[in-house]
This record gives C-alpha cells, sequence and structure tokens, in this order.
C-alpha cells in the first residue's frame, strides 16, 4: 500500500511536465513575434503616411481588441477547453500577420488592429495570457507557483528581447537590394508563422474538460478580484502612456534613433526584464509578493520620469535600462497573488476579471499619448505614467499588505 500510495503521488509531475513545456514554449513564440512588431508597427504605419496621432490610435483600437476578446474568453471559458481557446487565438494571430502584410488602408488597417492579435506593448497583454495563467495554474503547488510564473514570465521576456533585435533585419534587407517597407511586410509574414509554430504547441496540450458554469463564477473572492482589478486598471492606463510602440517613436522623434539602434536597445531592455523575474520570485520569498510588487514598481516610474528629462540619448538610454530591470518585477508576483488569493475553482474567472480591465483601461490612453506627441508634448506621456503608477503602488500597498497568499501565512 504504501509502495502504491509512492507512485501515486510521484506520477502527476511526470504527467504534467508536458502541458507546462508546451505553454512556454508557445509563450516564446508568441513575445518573440510580438517583440519585432512592437518595434516595426510605428516605423511601417509612418512610411505607410500615418501621423503618430494615427500611429496611437492604431495602438489604442489594438489593446481595446484585446480586452473585448479577452472578455469573449471570460464567458466561453468555462464551456470550451482551453486547448481549443489557444488553437483558436493561434488561428487569429497568423490571419493577423497576414492580413498586416498585405493592406495599406489605414481604415482596415484601423480594423485588422481591433479584431486581431496585434501587441503594441510587447508584454502581458494579450487574450493569450488569462488563459495560460489558469492552464500553469493547475500545474504546480502553492510553493512554487510563483517561481513557475517567473520562468513563464522569463521566457516570454527573452523571446521578445530577441524579437526586438530581430526588428533590425530589414535594414539589413535593405542592403542586399531590397526596400524598407517590403522588408517590413516580410516581417508580418514571419509573425504569422509564429502563430502557426505557436498552434503546433497549444495543439500538444492534453484535452480538458470544461469547468462547469458554476465553478466559473466568482463566488467568495469576488470583493478581492473586483478591487485588485481595479487598481490593475489603473496600472495599465499608466502602462498605456508608454506602450513599446510609443517608446520607440518617442526615441525615433526625440533623438533620431536609427531602427537597428533602438532593436538593440528593445533587446537589452528585455534582457534586464527577463533576469528580473526570477531575482522577484527569491525577493518574493523574503519581503512577500505584495511588497516585491510595489517596492522595485516606484524606483522604475522614477526613472521613467528622469528619462523624459534627459538631456541627451545615452542619459535617455540608461534610466529607461535601469527602469527595464525594475518595471516588470511585478508581473510574476502579480499573477501569482491573483491565483493565490482566489479559490482553485474561481482561478480562470479571476484571470479574466483581472485582465479585462486592465486591456479596457491600458486601450485608452495610447491615442492620447499620440495625441501629445503630436502637439510636441513629448515628455508629458513619460510623466503621467509615472505619476499615475506610484498612486497604484501606494494604493495597492495600503490594501492588500494584510492579505497574504497561503504560503505567506504563519
Amino acid at each position: 500500500m504504501r509502495l502504491y500510495a509512492r507512485s501515486k503521488l510521484s506520477a502527476p509531475p511526470r504527467q504534467l511536465l508536458g502541458p507546462a513545456t508546451h505553454l512556454l514554449a508557445a509563450r516564446a513564440l508568441r513575445d518573440f513575434g510580438d517583440g519585432f512588431v512592437a518595434v516595426l508597427l510605428p516605423v511601417y504605419l509612418l512610411a505607410l503616411g500615418f501621423s503618430p496621432l494615427q500611429v496611437g490610435i492604431i495602438a489604442t483600437a489594438s489593446l481595446l481588441g484585446s480586452a473585448l476578446l479577452t472578455i469573449a474568453v471570460g464567458f466561453l471559458g468555462p464551456r470550451f477547453d482551453h486547448r481549443q481557446l489557444l488553437l483558436a487565438a493561434a488561428s487569429l494571430m497568423i490571419a493577423t500577420g497576414v492580413a498586416f502584410a498585405v493592406v495599406h488602408d489605414y481604415a482596415l488597417l484601423l480594423v485588422v488592429a481591433f479584431a486581431g492579435t496585434i501587441n503594441p506593448s510587447a508584454g502581458s497583454v494579450s487574450v493569450f495570457v488569462p488563459i495560460e495563467h489558469a492552464a500553469l495554474t493547475r500545474e504546480v503547488s502553492d510553493a512554487n507557483r510563483t517561481r513557475m510564473f517567473a520562468r513563464y514570465s522569463l521566457v516570454g521576456a527573452l523571446a521578445s528581447a530577441v524579437g526586438a533585435l530581430a526588428s533590425a533585419i530589414p535594414d539589413v534587407m535593405t542592403t542586399v537590394g531590397l526596400g524598407q517597407l517590403t522588408a517590413i511586410k516580410l516581417m508580418f509574414v514571419l509573425y504569422a508563422v509564429v502563430g502557426l509554430l505557436g498552434g503546433v504547441f497549444y495543439a500538444r496540450i492534453p484535452k480538458r474538460p470544461p469547468a462547469s458554469e458554476a465553478a466559473a463564477a466568482l463566488g467568495p473572492s469576488r470583493a478581492i478580484v473586483f478591487r485588485l482589478a481595479a487598481l490593475f486598471s489603473l496600472d495599465a492606463f499608466a502602462g498605456g502612456f508608454v506602450v513599446q510602440s510609443l517608446l520607440a517613436l518617442w526615441l525615433f522623434e526625440r533623438f533620431d534613433l536609427s531602427l537597428s539602434a533602438a532593436g538593440v536597445f528593445f533587446f537589452w531592455s528585455g534582457v534586464l526584464s527577463a533576469f528580473s523575474f526570477p531575482v522577484a520570485a527569491w525577493l518574493s520569498r523574503h519581503i512577500g509578493l505584495i511588497n516585491t510588487m510595489v517596492f522595485t514598481h516606484i524606483p522604475s516610474s522614477i526613472a521613467l520620469m528622469l528619462a523624459a528629462l534627459a538631456p541627451n540619448l545615452g542619459v535617455a538610454l540608461a534610466l529607461l535600462l535601469i527602469r527595464a530591470a525594475l518595471s516588470q518585477m511585478d508581473v510574476p508576483t502579480r499573477s501569482s497573488y491573483v491565483m493565490a488569493v482566489v479559490t482553485e475553482a474561481e482561478r480562470a474567472a479571476a484571470a479574466s476579471f483581472t485582465s479585462v480591465p486592465r486591456s479596457l483601461a491600458a486601450a485608452a490612453s495610447p491615442a492620447l499619448a499620440g495625441a501629445l506627441f503630436a502637439a510636441s508634448y513629448k515628455a508629458w506621456p513619460f510623466l503621467i505614467c509615472g505619476v499615475l503608477k506610484i498612486t497604484y503602488d501606494l494604493l495597492l500597498l495600503a490594501q492588500f499588505r494584510h492579505i497574504k497568499p497561503p504560503e505567506e501565512r504563519k
């Protein structure tokens, strides 16, 4: 009997290794695509003759569309297997890449951005994320949950950094006689191919029976989830002022940075963000998830505001790299905290409810930032972002420092 019990306990890790690995691989491919698209999107739109304001509106449309897709996932999640939803999202990514490669009309591009998966933030604002969060949380214990999310974020950030470096490929293509516009279109085709490869990994996830409708609804954790969603929305609205596409636009216009140099900068920025994730997991074991989120976030916001006022490119890039090393440490800790303070039956719904308001809030600010850029108030998006993010951090600390996840309760 003892041998039987031991084998029964040891079986799940072997069985669960596969789904987690496939999800991490798919995340890496997806973030690689998002990494180069976020840098190339403003260059492509400007090359087509559109204004900075129109670039901001495209970014807003894409984030708003992601929010509405995430709402749909919240309703469909209880009724459909996670694998089916992820495969549908991968198919949409393929269609988005092909459409951006062939469409030139602004109104049609706006529709594609709204209905597709283009991600101007090159981060966690995506219809894929809440489904992956719920699926990953099933794979690990409370003690290992934050480490799993740190690994998930690390893989994505490293892939995004490589993707940012790949954004210099069109410059390389121009040296062999290919036009820059044509080269960028080929990168959108590559984005579609990446979606196809990601779908191959999602297809290898085993089927799971969908949860019942009752299990999917928020129950005892409803108040906590709504409060977190409100605070996360403030954070996302602030972050929308400096999504990666708009940050690239600022560097192009303020310092005349080349596409190749921007790719190198965003690569190292992504590398710093990536290696901050395991540091965040280590730090959270010593000072707690909430403290890690707050006390790494505030210095990053200060660095961002100082970058807006930097006298030259070198100082601005140095401050932005400091921000990159700190600003994303709340990503795995935030995901882990949400999954920790709700019941198991509420996890998928909690992931959706906290993601949807974030996406909606993030969708509002890029257009405002684009308007500020067009009016030559180029530093204001950075300053607004920093002030709002610090406000969010202080509110989060005040409201949630006493609500501990299971591993921090003694």
